[in-house]
């Protein structure tokens, strides 16, 4: 990858739209992306990095509000590590119940499923 990378080609290895690039950026997700001369964003390896965290916080359900939180505690520095881990730490254990809920709920399908495959066979 070379140093620098336009909007696009970011939106196009991330998957996120020119508009959720700039969004994440204006609320503050986002320190402020360099500009080249011409006022087009230019986008490095660490804002590549940081995108790919906000995207794995937001596929598991983060608030955007919590990912602001977080990445205002990142922009503090070393003195906020513990409220960062706590941030994190209380996300892991709300998608630790989700997957529970989960969990049961597919064996329950799982019953249901087999269930229905008898019938057929029964059928037969």
């Amino acid at each position: 990858m070379k140093n620098e990378l336009t909007i696009q080609e970011v939106a196009k290895r991330t998957g996120l739209t020119l508009h959720t690039l700039r969004y994440y950026e204006r609320i503050g997700l986002m320190d402020p992306i360099k500009r080249e001369a011409n006022g087009h964003r230019s986008y490095n390896e660490d804002d590549l990095e940081w995108i790919t965290i906000l995207l794995h916080l937001r596929s598991t359900g983060m608030p955007i509000s919590e990912m602001q939180r977080f990445a205002n505690l990142v922009r503090d520095g070393h003195s906020t590590i513990s409220e960062r881990r706590e941030l994190l730490e209380g996300h892991e254990q709300k998608l630790q119940l989700r997957l529970k809920e989960i969990k049961s709920t597919l064996k329950i399908l799982d019953k249901k499923i087999s269930h229905y495959r008898n019938l057929e066979q029964e059928e037969k």
